[in-house]
């Protein structure tokens, strides 16, 4: 016997549909890689943390965290008005704007954006309070490249 399968316009729209947000939601996470950091980001942001790709908060959020350096996070952070200027300039142009970004985060935190929980959602709350990892904010505990903007969850590894 031999059978043949014709799927329907319809069917074929919604394959192709798929496929695109599949290949936007790739490139998506090779975008927030992909940013070379600028000088000004890595020696003023990344000497105390992690440089989180930008492309994981959109702009407003950004712009909050900005605004709030006096009290980042409990810590005073405080720039230069050209250096905020220029971060400020950074940010923007390489902010998210896929469905990372769709919504600025509580507190602007991107351990609180709903992407971030729902990728997050196997991690056991034990694993949180692993002195290794201390924080939801400490990627590199359980993204050994994450330096690197690499959040490959195929190359997780989570602490004992």
């Amino acid at each position: 016997m031999n059978f043949s399968i014709h799927p329907s316009p319809a069917v074929l729209a919604l394959f192709l549909a798929l496929g695109l947000a599949e290949a936007a939601a790739a490139d998506e996470g090779q975008r927030a890689s992909s940013v070379p950091l600028a000088p000004k980001y890595r020696q003023e942001c990344a000497a105390c943390h992690l440089p989180y790709p930008p492309a994981l908060l959109p702009a407003a959020a950004w712009r909050g965290i900005l605004a709030g350096l006096p009290d980042h996070y409990g810590t005073d952070a405080s720039l230069d008005a050209a250096s905020t200027r220029e971060l400020s300039a950074w940010l923007d142009a390489h902010a998210g704007t896929g469905k990372r970004a769709r919504e600025r985060p509580p507190e602007d935190r991107i351990t609180r954006s709903a992407w971030f929980i729902r990728k997050h959602d196997e991690v056991p709350a034990r694993t949180w309070k692993l002195p290794a990892v201390n924080s939801a904010a400490h990627c590199g505990a359980c993204h050994p490249q994450a330096e690197q903007g690499d959040f490959d969850e195929h190359r997780v590894r989570l602490p004992r």
